[in-house]
């Protein structure tokens, strides 16, 4: 039987969307060349980084079951962008992401709104999920981060047939990362 920590032992992490929430999602971005930074995104990374908080990013990235793009192009550009982050003690420190499309690949438990990778992390990296922040652009990120227990933040206005269930799960909506990231800063005392 494995051990298992004791919560006060264990870390808390912001869980990060990518395309939408990172960078532009200008569709299937896998370059450094098509990678364009959202206003504010390094700076807010850097103030969460000095605040004690892993950063992790899961990200659906159903282009790889597409053919359009590989496993390692993709890892090249993670590579790529941490490269440029680490100079603002703002890198990334995992990078979880669903190759998947259920039409092409089938059935997965990793693909967002489903929590898989959100509990994979979880698991590696010994984390609380009731002390980690799920923050996306998209419905399906704030479904994931529901699922497993995180805190949510939706990123942008929500569609406006989707503005109730937003409500109803009081999920609260910011503009962008950095207005995000006030949030939790000034929502947390961990």
């Amino acid at each position: 039987m494995g051990y298992t920590a004791p919560s006060f032992m264990k870390k808390k992490a912001i869980f990060l969307d990518r395309d939408g929430t990172l960078n532009r999602d200008t569709g299937y971005v896998h370059t450094k060349e098509a990678w364009e930074w959202l206003a504010y995104v390094p700076e807010s990374l850097a103030k969460l980084k000095a605040a004690g908080w892993l950063l992790i990013v899961v990200s659906n990235q159903s282009g790889i079951a597409r053919g359009m793009f590989s496993e390692s192009d993709l890892a090249a550009l993670e590579q790529w962008v941490n490269s440029i982050l680490v100079n603002m003690h703002a890198e990334i420190d995992a990078w979880y992401h669903c190759p998947h499309l259920p039409e092409i690949t089938g059935s997965c438990s990793c693909r967002k709104p489903k929590p898989g990778m959100l509990l994979h992390a979880a698991y590696e990296h010994n984390l609380d999920l009731t002390r980690c922040w799920m923050v996306g652009d998209a419905k399906r990120d704030v479904e994931a981060g529901l699922a497993c227990g995180t805190k949510v933040i939706k990123l942008g206005r929500p569609k406006e047939e989707q503005i109730p269930w937003f409500n109803l799960h009081k999920v609260p909506i910011c503009a962008d990362l950095k207005s995000a990231v006030s949030l939790i800063l000034q929502t947390c005392y961990c």
